[in-house]
């Protein structure tokens, strides 16, 4: 067995032990064996993907002889390396992270039973990522999608879980036969349901059968990457789960619809054309801005975070979808740029979205409330917990120098490649592309503004906020290995790009990082490496060299040349901002406290309408924050307003005027909405044709039997 496929072996023995001792150990000990048995698995993980991005190769085995079917397989390439990477990066600190979470349901609900479904869990997603054949892949789907469902409805005595429980299966059900269809289309046409045999036949289908693969794939993926408009169970499944369950769902889960698509239309299967891609561009980018935009007004947080999911879902479809687009023109230069994007940001996301939920969890154990109207002045009573969720905080809004803000930059250059292409209607689309994703940055920046300001700063706005208690030591153990790996990806960019060229370069056929990291450090004044002397110099000038025999690798900036028509460079370097911005902040103080030498600084009392002291009655509340926005989009949103009372609060005042506004999502209101009406009126009609009598019944019968016959015999 090689080096790649023995800590996988490794995976499935300890999640089966784990899931086993889920049911073996007393009640209060089920906690700490997850923990364990949990963190142990994925640490295999790593392990495993790891070996198999560096090692480059592909690896599989054998694992049954299914006479009807054929040889069903397991395997890894770099795709499925670097999310069974991302699952064990992922499962490490959120097993980490359950270990004293679960201790919140031990007097209710059965911990056994928790344990024997995350681990089941852990390892049908895994399962589905090392599938090398149609069956053992959709028998994986399936396996996750019912695992998923059960985990989401683990407090089963709660009805809003048991419904969002519902349509998260119903949906995923509906997606599942969408990708089947899509994949038995391929194995039909390859005779085969082996991914090698499907990938040799794939360029002799037919153009028809392409665009049913391609449209089936799409839709049943996209619908548990969270996509729009197939992402209603995400904002109702994230409220009522456990939140190291939503940490998987949003870190974990969605990535293997992102990991569908890719499969199949790109692995699988050979473009065909840039429709496809400009499909999948537009869709990226709606669901990314309605995300964020959902996001925003929302303020009970894992709900907010669950559209964040969406929002960020959108940024990777939309890479891919300019991906998609270079590469049918065959633009292999920026197609690889966007794939490795879409990548980048899958990562990111994973990261960061794992650490904003273990920061909910955190801060719902100290206080008590995830509810950002009630919450407030946490971070004088749980100040670690309050450090790392700011950190997931920048990493999602895209601040340097945390990784979120290298993706997104990322994914905005291989947006303006599109200066490459020569269809206009195709460079029409892909600028009002990055406009979207321009307002969808503006967006996710006020959204998580509004999450830790009013969350973490001013003052509490409840008693449990008040009473808040630091978190325990082993969540925010958790959060501090998050917000390591969020900090390391944003200021080491150029030691994480080679290692997902590996992806890019299997899928694109072309390497980003020659692209994108030029080898100042393997390169004399008088230039090499295909860099002439005059640009080498130009870019020594400002540091380009800086920590050159230091530190391994090509150097530590990431610069982006233009074409001979557009010659314009664009460069970051986190690596070297990360050591400059604390320099500027030191020569700021000093320059500050200089010019105020001698002066005093009176300290009063906050002037607050002639009252003795602020209240929290008088602060803003994350609503009062986001209603401007509510106000902009409201077009968009088109709140209803469900109650108006009208209240006497004395004879020399106006009376109070109360308002409840519920905004119905765009999706439902536009799509599902109308959908359910007219199923809703043919099933009236249809209900007219029971009228109980037998007669009637079988006139139906004799009815249709005469229709089929003449149906029979006008065909012959």
């Amino acid at each position: 067995m090689s080096l790649t496929m023995t800590p996988l072996a490794a995976f499935f023995v300890l999640s089966a032990i784990g899931a086993a001792a889920a049911l073996l150990v007393p009640a209060e000990r089920n906690p700490p064996v997850l923990s364990a048995f949990g963190a142990a698995s994925s640490a295999a993980l790593l392990f495993a993907g790891a070996a198999g991005l560096l090692s480059g190769s592909s690896p599989s085995l054998t694992y049954w002889h299914f006479l009807p079917l054929g040889a069903l397989r397991l395997g890894l390439d770099p795709l499925s390396s670097l999310l069974v990477l991302l699952t064990g990066a992922i499962g490490f600190p959120v097993s980490i992270f359950s270990g004293t979470y679960l201790l919140r349901y031990r007097e209710e609900y059965d911990l056994g039973y928790f344990g024997l479904l995350y681990h089941l869990f852990l390892a049908a997603i895994v399962f589905v990522l090392v599938a090398r054949d149609v069956f053992s892949f959709l028998v994986a789907w399936e396996a996750m999608s019912v695992l998923a469902y059960l985990l989401v409805t683990y407090e089963n005595d709660k009805s809003d879980a048991a419904h969002a429980g519902f349509v998260m299966l119903a949906m995923s059900e509906a997606g599942m036969i969408l990708a089947a269809g899509a994949l038995l289309l391929l194995a039909n046409g390859a005779g085969s349901i082996d991914f090698t045999a499907i990938r040799a036949a794939a360029p002799h289908l037919n153009p028809g059968i392409r665009w049913a693969v391609f449209l089936l794939s799409f839709a049943g993926f996209a619908v548990k990457a969270g996509l729009v408009p197939v992402n209603s169970w995400l904002p109702l499944a994230h409220p009522v789960a456990p939140t190291n369950v939503s940490a998987l769902l949003s870190a974990v889960m969605v990535n293997l619809g992102i990991y569908g698509i890719v499969l199949v239309n790109l692995s699988l299967m050979p473009l065909h054309g840039t429709a496809p891609g400009a499909l999948v561009l537009a869709v990226g980018s709606l669901s990314a801005l309605i995300g964020i935009l959902y996001a925003t007004i929302e303020s009970e947080l894992k709900r907010l975070l669950a559209h964040s999911t969406i929002e960020n879902m959108g940024i990777v479809t939309a890479a891919l979808g300019a991906a998609m687009i270079f590469l049918a023109a065959g633009e292999k230069l920026p197609a690889a740029l966007a794939l490795l994007a879409a990548f980048y940001h899958l990562t990111n996301h994973s990261l960061y979205k794992a650490l904003l939920f273990t920061g909910t969890g955190a801060a719902q154990t100290g206080s008590g409330t995830r509810d950002l109207d009630r919450m407030g002045g946490l971070i004088h009573r749980m100040p670690m917990t309050a450090i790392f969720f700011l950190a997931g905080v920048m990493a999602i809004a895209a601040l340097p120098p945390f990784n979120g803000f290298v993706s997104e930059w990322l994914t905005l250059q291989s947006i303006l490649r599109s200066t490459l292409l020569a269809s206009k209607p195709l460079r029409l689309l892909f600028a009002l592309s990055g406009a979207l994703l321009a307002l969808t940055a503006g967006l996710a920046m006020t959204c998580f503004v509004k999450v830790f300001a009013m969350g973490f700063l001013g003052l509490p706005r409840s008693d449990e906020a008040a009473g808040a208690v630091e978190a325990p030591r082993a969540m925010r153990s958790a959060m501090a290995l998050l917000t390591a790996a969020c900090l390391l990806l944003g200021i080491l960019p150029t030691y994480a790009i080679p290692l997902l060229d590996h992806v890019v370069k299997e899928l694109g056929g072309s390497s980003a990082t020659g692209a994108l990291v030029q080898p100042f450090f393997l390169v004399g004044p008088s230039g090499g490496q295909g860099l002439s002397a005059q640009f080498v110099r130009d870019f020594h000038a400002i540091g380009a060299q800086v920590g050159k025999g230091l530190l391994p690798g090509r150097g530590l900036v990431i610069l982006l040349r233009g074409a001979a028509q557009n010659p314009v460079v664009f460069a970051i370097s986190p690596t070297y901002g990360v050591i400059a911005f604390p320099i500027l902040l030191g020569l700021t103080f000093v320059v500050f406290r200089l010019a105020t030498r001698g002066r005093r600084v009176a300290r009063r009392a906050v002037w607050v309408g002639g009252l003795g002291r602020l209240v929290p009655a008088l602060t803003y509340t994350a609503s009062g924050f986001a209603n401007p926005v509510r106000v902009v989009f409201r077009a968009v949103l088109r709140p209803t307003v469900t109650e108006h009372v009208t209240e006497e609060v004395s004879e020399v005042f106006r009376p109070m005027v109360r308002r409840e506004q519920i905004e119905t999502h765009v999706v439902d209101r536009f799509l599902l909405g109308p959908a359910a009406s007219g199923l809703r009126r043919l099933a009236g009609l249809l209900r007219r044709m029971h009228s109980g009598s037998v007669n009637l019944y079988a006139s139906y019968v004799l009815l249709t039997l005469l229709l089929a016959f003449a149906i029979w015999a006008g065909s012959h």
